[in-house]
Order: structure tokens, then sequence, then C-alpha cells
């Protein structure tokens, strides 16, 4: 049986020479509707090859999201946000401003035709990028995701800083994860987040570091283009 830290450490999704990802941020929050409709016409013109791969950065106004797995009891206030069913994998999830969101559409054809081992490579471009912040975060088999240990609030004490749910089409890649640089965890409470109920949310500001959202994207694309392969920003930017 090949065990997960096997997947993660030993292979990469980036074997083949290729062309650098446009890297856009979105400095106004961005409604979620809008966000899938620019993410499916981006797959289906990377796809074609009209267009190049894309790192989209961006934060939502406040709502809920449904994966493909959400289970309705897990829904615990569903007339507080907006809630909105999604395509990706996962179950239930909160979005809103102080939230990093990047949507990671990647063409694994031209990489490497392996789902397990670009989760993995989201997860380590995460880890990595906290590491930058003196955070110490880390994956855990059967809960994607990267959590953060937090024995002083606790033995066994571990709380998630970032989530992740993708999904594939013909082998591009969409939707991407989510880390939290200064949301409102209170927001958490509506529902069961990701279906687990024994951890708790956390985020840098939670954890005392105070950065801006400006840093955080600067430190995730320095760690991105050492993963994945140079990036470029365009002349506009998605929406606002």
């Amino acid at each position: 049986m090949v065990k997960l830290q096997d997947i993660c450490s030993a292979r990469s999704v980036t074997e083949l020479p290729v062309q650098p990802v446009e890297w856009r941020v979105s400095r106004s929050p961005v409604a979620y509707a809008d966000a899938v409709a620019e993410m499916e016409q981006r797959v289906t013109d990377i796809r074609s090859g009209t267009a190049p791969e894309c790192v989209w950065l961006l934060e939502h106004p406040p709502l809920y999201t449904a994966g493909t797995s959400a289970a309705p009891s897990d829904l615990l206030t569903p007339d507080r946000f907006p809630v909105f069913r999604t395509g990706r994998g996962g179950q239930y999830t909160y979005h809103g401003p102080g939230q990093r969101i990047a949507y990671v559409m990647l063409d694994l054809t031209t990489r490497r035709r392996d789902v397990r081992a670009f989760v993995c490579a989201l997860e380590d471009w995460v880890i990595t990028s906290l590491k930058r912040f003196g955070v110490t975060g880390e994956r855990r088999a059967g809960r994607i995701g990267v959590w953060v240990p937090r024995p002083e609030l606790g033995p066994n004490r571990e709380d998630k800083i970032a989530a992740i749910g993708v999904r594939v089409r013909r082998w591009v890649t969409f939707h991407g994860l989510s880390l939290n640089v200064d949301p409102d965890l209170e927001h958490y409470s509506g529902i069961v987040p990701c279906g687990v109920q024994d951890h708790g949310i956390t985020s840098l500001a939670d954890l005392g570091v105070s950065v801006s959202m400006e840093e955080v994207d600067q430190v995730l694309r320095e760690v991105f283009e050492d993963r994945f392969g140079p990036a470029r920003s365009p002349h506009l930017t998605l929406s606002a």
C-alpha cells in the first residue's frame, strides 16, 4: 500500500517544461457566482489552448459553500449567509473577508496526471508559506487541508488554518484552497467545517501573526514559483 507521505514526498506536479502561469489578484471582494463563471470559462480556454494556466487570488463576501460530500446536517444556521452548492470536492466551508482564496487552474496533462499528488502539492504550498511566518502547518492522513498543533490549548489540540477543495475537468484543475489570514472565525459556527467536529479553526491573526494580505500574497507567489514553475502578472486583474 502506498502511504500518504510517500505520495506527497516522491511525486511532483511539474515534470515537463510549462509556460508561465498567469498570476491574478483581485483586491475587492468577488461575488462567488462570478468567480465560478470566470473559472469555468478559463478551464475551457486552458483545455482548448487559447489561454494560459492561471492562479487567481481573491476574497469573497461572507458565504458558505457545500462541496460534493456535504451533509445537510452540517449546515447549522442555513439562513445566516448565502449557501452555494459547488462541484468541488469536500464538505461545507466558509469564505469571507480576511481569508485569502487561491483558485488554481492548472493543466495536469502538461504536468502530471495525478490528482492526489496535486492536492499534496497544494498542501505543501501552504505549509511552506506558513513556515515563512513562523507557523508550523501539518497535513493529516484522512483530513485534507493544513493543520496547526495547539498544545497550549489542550492535549492533542490542533486547528485547521487552510482548507482545500478541488475539481478536475479533463485534467484541468479549478477551485483550490483558502488560507485564513484574519477572518471572523465566529462565522464558522454556522457550519461543521469540512465535516470535522473534534478540532477547531484558526488563522494567522489568531496565532498572533500580524501580516497584511499583500505580504501573504507575496510569499504565496514566491513559494508557488518554487514548487510549480514561473508565474507572470497580467496587465489587468479579473473583476475588481
